[in-house]
C-alpha cells in the first residue's frame, strides 16, 4: 500500500471508531425513567417533573417519572442502585439519600447501598428547611411553640417522611437544640406529611420551601423559623434559627444520580443535558412559581458538595441515635 492509500484508510479507520458499533445504539435511544422515591408532592418530585419536560427535547427522548417510595427514600434509591447502568434508569433523590448507610449501621443491619453505588451528576436546587405550623394552630413565633412543647410535652405531633429521613432529622435537631419533646408521625414522603399537618394530624413540620410554599401562599400553613444560614429570599420575612439562638443549619438539595459503572459517555450527554434544563427559562420559572431559586451545580462541584454534606448527615443520624 502506498502512503497515500495508508493515510486515506488510517482517516477513515479514525472516523468509523468514533461512531456506534453494528448494532448499537447511541444514548439514549429510547425513554429514559426517573426515579421518584417519594410519593407526589414533595421536593424531589416537584423538581423531577419540570425537569423532565424541559429534558425531554434535549434528549430527543421520552422521560418517564415512576415512583418508588418507602422507608423515607431507600426503597427508590436501592432500586436505582440495583439498576442497570445503562443511563435509562435515573434518580432523583434529596438530602436523605446520604445518611441511609449511617442508618443501617446504627441498627446493626447489613448495608444496602452507599453513596458509592451512586455517581452523582447534578443538583439542581438547595433548598433551606422551613418549620411550619397549620392555620388550626395559634402560634405565630418560634419562641410561642418552644414554651407551648415545654409546658406540655409528647402533645403536639410532628410529621415527617419516615425515620431519619429529610424532614425527620432537622426537626430532631431543633427539638434537640430547644429541649422540647414532640411525638412523631412518620409518614412515606414529603407530601403525605405536609397532608397530615394541613388536616391537623400532626400540627409541626419541617419541610422544603419548595414543597411547602402552596400551602403557605394559601394561608393553611405559617412559617415559624428558617433553617439556611441567611433568611430565604423566598420568606424574607420569616427569620433563620440562628437568629433566634439555635446554631443550626440543615438544606434540603434535590440531585441526580445514574447506577455506579454508567458509561461515562453517557454520563457526559446527561450532564450536559442537565445544564441547559437548568438554565432553561421554563424550568427557573416552574422553581419560582414554587419560591425556589435554581442552585445548580455540575458534577465536579456537585460531587464536591455531596461529599461535605453527607458528614453532616452521617454525624445528625448518629446524635439522634435509635429512635
Amino acid at each position: 500500500m502506498d502512503r497515500r492509500g495508508f493515510l486515506a484508510g488510517s482517516a477513515a479507520a479514525a472516523v468509523l471508531g468514533t461512531l456506534p458499533a453494528a448494532g448499537q445504539d447511541s444514548y439514549p435511544s429510547h425513554a429514559i425513567t426517573f426515579i421518584n422515591p417519594f410519593p407526589p408532592g414533595g421536593a424531589a418530585d416537584v423538581v423531577a417533573r419540570p425537569l423532565a419536560a424541559v429534558m425531554e427535547p434535549l434528549l430527543k427522548q421520552p422521560i418517564a417519572i415512576e415512583t418508588k417510595a418507602g422507608a423515607a427514600g431507600a426503597v427508590g434509591a436501592q432500586f436505582a442502585a440495583a439498576a442497570k447502568p445503562d443511563g435509562y434508569t435515573i434518580l432523583i433523590h434529596i438530602v436523605s439519600i446520604s445518611g441511609f448507610a449511617e442508618v443501617d449501621r446504627l441498627y446493626g443491619r447489613p448495608v444496602k447501598f452507599t453513596n458509592a453505588d451512586f455517581i452523582p451528576i447534578a443538583r439542581f436546587i438547595a433548598d433551606p428547611m422551613v418549620l411550619i405550623v397549620n392555620d388550626q394552630q395559634p402560634f405565630k413565633t418560634l419562641k410561642e411553640l418552644v414554651d407551648a412543647a415545654k409546658a406540655k410535652p409528647n402533645e403536639l405531633i410532628f410529621s415527617s417522611s419516615g425515620l431519619h429521613g429529610a424532614l425527620h432529622l432537622p426537626t430532631a435537631l431543633f427539638m434537640r437544640a430547644a429541649g422540647i419533646q414532640l411525638r412523631h408521625l412518620p409518614t412515606n414522603g414529603g407530601g403525605p406529611a405536609l397532608t397530615a399537618l394541613i388536616g391537623n394530624n400532626a400540627q409541626v413540620l419541617c419541610s422544603s420551601i419548595a414543597a411547602a410554599s402552596p400551602q403557605i401562599k394559601a394561608g393553611k400553613a405559617r412559617p415559624l423559623a428558617c433553617f439556611g444560614a441567611k433568611r430565604a429570599p423566598a420568606l424574607p420575612q420569616v427569620p433563620t434559627l440562628k437568629e433566634l439562638g439555635f446554631n443550626i443549619e440543615f438544606y434540603l438539595w434535590v440531585g441526580m444520580f445514574a447506577p455506579k459503572g454508567t458509561p461515562s459517555a453517557v454520563i457526559t450527554v446527561l450532564r450536559e443535558a442537565s445544564r441547559k434544563a437548568a438554565a432553561d427559562d421554563t424550568f427557573v420559572q416552574a422553581m419560582n412559581n414554587i419560591g425556589q431559586e435554581v442552585a445548580y451545580l455540575d458534577q465536579a462541584e456537585f460531587r464536591a458538595f455531596w461529599e461535605a454534606d453527607a458528614k453532616r448527615v452521617e454525624e445528625a443520624v448518629r446524635q439522634i441515635g435509635k429512635v
